[in-house]
């Protein structure tokens, strides 16, 4: 099986929805408040949609208001990336899957204690494992 990295356009295409590709591998983003996990209360593990990677626990998800998931800190740093962002004329931190590349959202630093942080993540990046 080929690393998640050196997959093609096509082979992306193939395993992810229209818009799970345009998120993920275009950098895209869901419209605020339409994504299946902004809302979900269910427990458990939400990994990368792309490679399965273990990103944030239900544990450190909050209503943020914004319309999309947030969670004040990932389950595993290590396979969250941050990368400065200044497109649309702003300056921001997006966050990525370490594994494989995949977009995931933004982080900004007007979330909850303990670590004040808010990770904005698209739910079509998303795949969650219920407990």
């Amino acid at each position: 099986m080929k690393p998640p990295r050196d997959k093609t356009d096509q082979e992306w295409r193939q395993q992810l929805t229209d818009e799970q590709y345009r998120v993920t591998r275009e950098k895209g983003t869901e419209r605020a408040f339409t994504g299946v996990y902004w809302d979900n209360k269910d427990d458990g593990v939400y990994r990368c949609i792309c490679c399965g990677a273990e990103l944030f626990s239900s544990d450190t998800k909050f209503d943020s208001g914004s319309g999309w998931p947030s969670f004040f800190q990932p389950l595993k740093p290590e396979n969250v990336g941050e990368t400065e962002d200044t497109s649309h004329f702003m300056r921001r931190v997006e966050v990525h899957c370490n594994q494989c590349g995949a977009h995931l959202g933004h982080v900004f630093p007007d979330g909850p204690k303990p670590t004040g942080l808010r990770y904005c993540i698209n739910s079509a990046s998303l795949n969650l494992d219920k407990k």
